[in-house]
């Protein structure tokens, strides 16, 4: 440490810029391992809720705006901005289990495998994200689309109260009758939400009596008719089935097949018994385009853990990505024939695409007095995922061309969790309905109204 005196009461961490400690503490602000080069004046990790006022407090005091980081997963690194206050709540990570009541209380750096791991010894369930690391504070905030949205709907349908800290350091509950306007914004602003949120009280789901997967891989070449017939299948599935698509750049040779690109359609039913599970399943065992398949995988009983270590193989730790998303009123076949030839040309044979069918339920009740929205009919993430830093230019740009071919006009919408906030000026304004983005900028100018807060990152 440089020896300047921290602010005071903070029981947690206070490092400035200059300090020793500074290059750890920003870099361990990113899950990503490509860190952007935004640097804050200070970053500040809590050591429990009671840090958050005093750290707000000092940011006011020193003319710093704050951001905020729970588990660093966002692909952008949002909450690295330069001349900022960057507030960690990645200690933040309680989680308590209510069995009789079926709720959490959680804290913002509880991450999906950590509910998964609390939860299913009392046969509970929440729609975590698919990616064991993800943390709920970002997750929940950007709407949550995790497993089982489809029957569940988006994660944040089941956060029945949050506790927040405003940008006056005012600690405050919010649910749907306390300050029903800041709970709207917080379940779908994402990394522009203008508060602090320091609890979680989500209500649980029952576990699934079983939980089954299944899947078939193709050749990529043959990716129109198996995207053809994966959307027509998904739409007549039960809504407990999660049907999605994944392009990937390479893969292995078999006897009959040479090695390339492929698609792989995997479906996994989350019912109440493994015979409904099965059933549910069946169209994938009739598929008509089975004898084209390089592989399959055939149903087969799972759990939400290994689904997780399933995820983390694909996302690995101390890779490099960038990501971007797209909703769009095209159908799949026609979204994912267009971005076909750019996997299969992709500079690093990690990266991939993924089109999950009916990604979340459109049941009125379950998108009631949110800021999340689905926007279109399909729905696709890609990812370039490589390495070696001397990929980093090649596999941007590589995704940024890959975007603008499959959305020619601009006029796709977004998910704010894995969008790419620097890629146009309008990525985070095409996240949200017309309406919904009008009503998150007066309620920022009226819960905000010095701009403590950074909003959406931007070119």
């Amino acid at each position: 440490m440089s020896g300047r005196t921290p602010a005071p009461r903070i029981e947690g961490d206070l490092v400035r810029r200059g300090d020793r400690a500074y290059d750890a503490a920003r870099a361990d602000a990113v899950w990503n391992g490509l860190t952007p080069e935004r640097f804050p004046d200070v970053i500040v990790r809590a050591a429990s809720e009671r840090d958050v006022p005093e750290a707000l407090a000092y940011a006011r005091s020193e003319g710093l705006r704050v951001s905020i980081r729970s588990g660093g997963h966002n692909w952008s690194g949002s909450s690295l901005r330069d001349g900022s206050l960057l507030l960690d709540l990645s200690r933040l990570r309680q989680c308590d289990v209510d069995p009789a009541s079926a709720t959490a209380t959680v804290g913002p750096a509880t991450t999906g495998g950590d509910l998964v791991a609390a939860l299913t010894p009392h046969r509970l369930a929440f729609p975590v994200g698919h990616c064991p690391s993800v943390a709920v504070g970002g997750y929940l905030l950007s709407g949550g689309l995790g497993w089982n949205s489809g029957a569940w709907g988006p994660a944040c349908a089941d956060v029945r109260e949050i506790e927040a800290v405003t940008a006056d350091g005012q600690a405050i509950g919010c649910g749907e009758t306390e300050h029903p306007d800041l709970f709207w914004a917080a379940r779908g602003a994402g990394p522009g939400f203008f508060a602090v949120v320091t609890r979680f009280r989500l209500a649980l789901h029952p576990h699934p009596g079983a939980v089954v997967t299944t899947g078939l891989t193709f050749p990529l070449a043959d990716i129109a008719r198996v995207a053809a017939w994966a959307e027509a299948t998904a739409a007549e599935l039960p809504a407990h089935v999660e049907t999605a698509l994944v392009l990937t750049a390479s893969g292995e040779a078999t006897p009959h097949t040479p090695a390339g690109p492929r698609v792989t359609v995997g479906m996994t039913a989350f019912a109440t018994t493994r015979e409904e599970a099965y059933a549910a399943l069946a169209p994938a065992e009739a598929c008509p385009l089975a004898d084209s398949a390089v592989s399959r995988q055939p149903a087969t009983p799972t759990s939400f853990a290994d689904l997780h270590a399933g995820a983390g193989s694909a996302w690995p730790p101390e890779h490099r990505y960038a990501a971007d998303t797209l909703w769009s009123p095209e159908s799949y076949e026609t979204q994912l024939s267009r971005i076909a030839d750019a996997v299969a040309r992709a500079p690093s044979a990690k990266s991939l695409v993924l089109a999950p069918v009916r990604p979340v339920s459109e049941v009125p009740a379950l998108l009631r007095n949110m800021a999340f929205f689905p926007l279109g009919a399909s729905y696709l993430v890609c990812y370039a995922i490589w390495d070696d830093p001397a990929g980093d230019a090649v596999n941007q740009r590589w995704l940024r061309d890959t975007m603008t071919a499959v959305d020619p006009s601009g006029l796709g919408g977004h998910y704010i969790a894995e969008t790419d906030l620097e890629a146009d000026a309008s990525r985070a304004r095409r996240a949200y309905a017309p309406a919904d983005w009008d009503r998150l900028q007066e309620l920022k100018a009226a819960w905000d109204p010095d701009n403590l807060f950074q909003s959406y990152l931007a070119p």
